[in-house]
């Protein structure tokens, strides 16, 4: 990607847009290569503005939604810990950059929530409060995967529900009570749909306790 005539920096959108559409069609193609090029990218400019960083997690996230079956498991396990870097290294909400990174995530968890789970839940500590888009991709985790998601949230709440009280900006009560009610969506919904839940010991007393 460095030796292109035209790199992702490019300030003409016209030429960004069409940079986007060419690398996404080569993705679709070759989706690893694509996804190496695109990671490598990011950690050599890390200084890139945020709206070609962007750009580029947007593009991962298109090509990991319609690929994901493609990609080779090292390779997601890479784009993860990518993606949760670019999420959470500002302290300040960025939220057109977060949420692109945090896209990506929601976007492998629906296939690797497993994975996901062991990244997000690492900056997920009790006591401490945590980046507003780790809630914020929990909450949106909630709703893509049901059934993966629900079997964690015993745990998610036991770590939550004590940070309610040291929450005292309001966009971190705003994601709070979003992550609850997203979360109490997702239970009704695993309750509903038991006889399609690939957790079968996962049942109402557990998730309820």
């Amino acid at each position: 990607m460095d030796n292109t005539d035209v790199e992702p920096n490019d300030k003409d959108p016209a030429v960004q847009e069409q940079v986007r559409k060419s690398v996404l069609t080569l993705g679709k193609q070759q989706p690893d290569r694509v996804l190496a090029m695109c990671q490598d990218y990011l950690l050599k400019h890390p200084k890139l503005v945020v709206i070609h960083r962007v750009v580029i997690l947007q593009t991962i996230e298109l090509i990991v939604s319609t690929r994901i079956e493609d990609i080779n498991a090292s390779r997601i396990k890479s784009i993860i810990s990518l993606a949760s870097d670019e999420m959470t290294r500002s302290k300040e909400v960025i939220p057109d950059w977060q949420q692109a990174a945090s896209n990506i995530l929601v976007a492998v968890g629906n296939k690797y929530i497993n994975d996901i789970m062991e990244e997000i839940l690492s900056k997920f500590q009790p006591g401490v409060l945590p980046h507003f888009f780790v809630v914020q991709t929990l909450a949106n985790l909630s709703d893509s995967n049901v059934y993966g998601m629900v079997p964690f949230l015993n745990a998610i709440l036991g770590t939550m529900l004590p940070m309610l009280g040291i929450a005292k900006q309001d966009n971190m009560k705003w994601v709070f009570s979003s992550a609850l009610c997203h979360f109490s969506d997702s239970i009704l919904e695993y309750l509903a749909n038991l006889d399609k839940a690939p957790d079968p010991t996962c049942e109402k007393g557990h998730i309820l306790q």
